[in-house]
């Protein structure tokens, strides 16, 4: 604990009474509770410190996109934006004014040889990020930054003018024969189609065909010719055909057992008869 009173006036110091005391000191500061951020003063007097604001967005490089030359009485200018990595530069330089054509010089004396400058920022190599193309007669143009390891290009090269029509070309090699690879049937009212392609020998084909709307039904045809007979006939002769075993009278017998050969002799006449009416 702190000791206000010691040491003592005219006292030998005591190494452990020392460090005790410091300790002690040391002990009263950390209780001490930390205030709240100071505000900036008011009417000319400095006020605390304010609390530390948050950090800045990084980049990794300043990047030149480009430098317009400028009139010799315009202003320079430069403008800048942060594209989240890189602070980007934009200048506006004016040129000098021509100067007159100044008198000879008295002959000079040798100078010594400078120091060697410092060396430039390394790339590894050019790199085209685009190439427009401008409007045949146009003045082709290029723009470049440096990135830090590469030049990057932009191009705008103007197309040429339209050139004579060229020579007809050699004959187209031969084909075989047309081959109709499939025939496809479409709706009514579609429009037909046809797909071509040459597969070295053979023209082929690919048909779409619409196929035609339903028509209507068409009206009863005209009376046909009488048949042989008619119907009444038919039907009268059909139900009449029975009639025709009408003359052939029944066998009224008693056959023997076993019957005899007169008995199957009868049997037999009476079968030929009946069979011979059925006939027509």
């Amino acid at each position: 604990m702190f000791d206000p009173s010691k040491p003592a006036d005219c006292s030998p110091l005591v190494a452990a009474e020392m460090r005790g005391q410091l300790n002690g000191l040391k002990d009263l500061i950390d209780t001490i509770p930390v205030g709240p951020p100071g505000q900036n003063g008011s009417n000319g007097t400095n006020g605390s410190d304010g609390a530390q604001g948050p950090p800045g967005p990084p980049f990794t490089n300043f990047i030149v996109d480009g430098v317009n030359m400028l009139n010799p009485t315009d202003p320079a200018s430069a403008q800048t934006n942060f594209d989240g990595n890189a602070v980007r530069l934009l200048f506006n330089i004016p040129r000098g004014f021509t100067g007159n054509d100044g008198a000879a010089g008295m002959p000079g004396t040798n100078g010594s040889d400078g120091a060697q400058g410092p060396p430039g920022a390394p790339f590894t190599n050019f790199v085209v990020d685009n190439v427009n193309q401008l409007p045949p007669g146009s003045m082709p143009n290029v723009s470049a930054n440096f990135d830090g390891t590469a030049m990057r290009l932009n191009f705008g090269i103007p197309q040429g003018i339209e050139g004579p029509q060229g020579a007809t070309g050699p004959q187209g090699p031969p084909f075989a024969n047309a081959l109709v690879d499939g025939v496809t049937t479409l709706n009514p009212g579609d429009n037909a189609t046809v797909q071509t392609s040459f597969d070295g020998n053979n023209v082929r084909f690919q048909f779409g065909i619409p196929r035609g709307p339903n028509g209507n039904d068409g009206g009863s045809g005209p009376q046909g010719p009488p048949g042989e007979v008619t119907t009444m006939q038919l039907n009268s002769a059909i139900n009449g055909t029975s009639n025709n075993s009408n003359g052939v009278n029944t066998l009224v017998m008693t056959v023997s057992d076993p019957p005899t050969v007169g008995e199957v002799q009868a049997i037999a006449s009476k079968l030929d008869e009946l069979i011979l009416a059925l006939r027509r």
